[in-house]
């Protein structure tokens, strides 16, 4: 029995679809969800759904039992992420899942990201439980920069503070795909993947793509930090994030985000999807 828990999240769902599609019968996935409304439709595929959140105990045990492989997709609350996969985690043990997948952050153990502590803690954690573990370190995804691609296409710029550091994003249909055949695989290979696209670029080649393929002229400027968060703020965003933001770029310059790796389209047997090939489907509204 393969689990996914926050299955219907935007990840979560296309993982457990992925897991049909690679021929796993509905009725060996279990997913684990808060509202079980949500995924109504896998339910109606045939896919198990078990009501549970990370804060719930005696839920996510009863929600893991007969597990066999699980992924873990990390929660979204900042601060308290690391208890709440470690409830999961304790039923894991309990339960004698044989492998648990874990979706984690690029190179957490120097990483400069606002959530790679929460993420390290998590590795050290299962690390600590002995639970035989793929500590998938999924990059950004390329879908955060939707917003900066549309708007880059109506203003004719990109705006941040990144200097010249190189993102290897990848979209989440790539990172499920990886997942997939991760939980998948005969043999599931333990340890660290470093999960990204192939090709590493700045915030000057995503301006550079979104010409390309609107025409018209697009530039990167790239600011101080404080200038940066000046400009974020008169544009309305609330200081969580654009301190999020801001420390994001900051992070990016110094590296957080260029892995170098190619382990994803390894592991999905085919190139990643490129910066290109996304900004247009961004802008073609697909």
């Amino acid at each position: 029995m393969i689990t996914v828990t926050g299955a219907s999240g935007k990840l979560g769902r296309l993982v457990v679809t992925g897991l049909l599609d690679a021929g796993v019968p509905a009725a060996e996935v279990v997913a684990v969800v808060r509202t079980p409304g949500k995924v109504a439709d896998l339910a109606a595929r045939g896919v198990q759904v078990r009501q549970a959140g990370y804060d719930d105990t005696d839920a996510v045990q009863k929600a893991l039992a007969g597990t066999d492989r699980l992924l873990l997709i990390s929660g979204t609350e900042l601060g308290r992420r690391v208890e709440q996969h470690a409830t999961v985690l304790q039923a894991a043990k309990a339960v004698g899942v044989e492998l648990i997948a874990y979706t984690s952050a690029p190179k957490v153990e120097d990483s400069l990201l606002a959530v790679a502590p929460d993420h390290l803690a998590t590795e050290r954690l299962i690390a600590d439980f002995a639970l035989p573990a793929a500590l998938l370190r999924n990059n950004w995804y390329l879908e955060n920069y939707d917003p900066a691609i549309t708007r880059a296409a109506e203003t004719g710029e990109v705006v941040g503070s990144a200097d010249g550091g190189r993102i290897a994003a990848a979209t989440r249909a790539d990172l499920a795909a990886g997942a997939v055949a991760v939980l998948t695989a005969a043999e599931p290979a333990l340890g660290v993947y470093e999960l990204g696209g192939d090709e590493a670029w700045t915030l000057a080649d995503l301006a550079a793509a979104v010409a390309s393929a609107t025409g018209r002229e697009v530039t990167y400027r790239d600011l101080p930090a404080e200038e940066h968060a000046r400009v974020l703020e008169a544009a309305g965003l609330p200081e969580g994030a654009v301190h999020f933001v801001v420390g994001t770029d900051q992070a990016i310059a110094q590296g957080a985000l260029d892995t170098g790796s190619h382990q994803l389209s390894e592991l999905i047997g085919r190139p990643t999807t490129t910066l290109a090939e996304h900004v247009r489907r961004v802008l073609q509204g697909a």
